[in-house]
């Protein structure tokens, strides 16, 4: 199956990296996560509890971007929270697709409770939820519910992912 660029977006305790590994694994797709792409400074700021604003973002969705123009496209654990974010990515990789991870906001701190990360705060998840803008028409997308286990949101996508064979 040859995939277009894929972006597994969401905000913070969704499961981006987990979901993300998972297709590629199953796929026989290259993965990139997002978050390997900060400078140290939006580390340490998040880090801190601190959000990150769009000074400290552009920097980043430029790597992201170079990241989705490459062949074969890999699948990538983004946040992608604005619209103008993802207007810019498809700008660069313009049939980039996109698979919004949602859930409510207690399975998304129940997530977040069980896992370590390295630099992301759980206090920014409500950041994250009041950043976060809906996907509309113009970007390709469909939403995958986060209340499954990991291998049934996996396959949930794959049933549903568009491919160019």
């Amino acid at each position: 199956m040859d995939l277009p660029p894929l972006v597994i977006m969401g905000v913070s305790g969704t499961g981006k990296t987990l979901i993300g590994r998972r297709l590629a694994a199953e796929l026989g797709a290259a993965f990139v996560d997002a978050d390997d792409l900060h400078s140290q400074d939006n580390k340490s700021k998040m880090r801190a509890g601190v959000p990150l604003d769009d000074e400290d973002r552009w920097p980043w969705l430029k790597s992201v971007a170079s990241e989705l123009t490459s062949t074969p496209p890999p699948i990538v654990a983004c946040s992608a929270l604005r619209r103008s974010y993802r207007d810019y990515l498809r700008a660069q990789a313009p049939a980039t697709f996109f698979v919004h991870l949602t859930g409510n906001r207690e399975i998304i701190v129940e997530h977040l409770a069980r896992r370590s990360h390295e630099f992301m705060s759980p206090t920014l998840v409500d950041s994250q939820l009041e950043t976060l803008e809906p996907l509309t028409v113009e970007e390709a997308h469909f939403l995958a519910p986060i209340d499954l286990s990991p291998a049934e949101v996996s396959r949930y996508i794959i049933e549903r992912l568009p491919h160019t064979t």
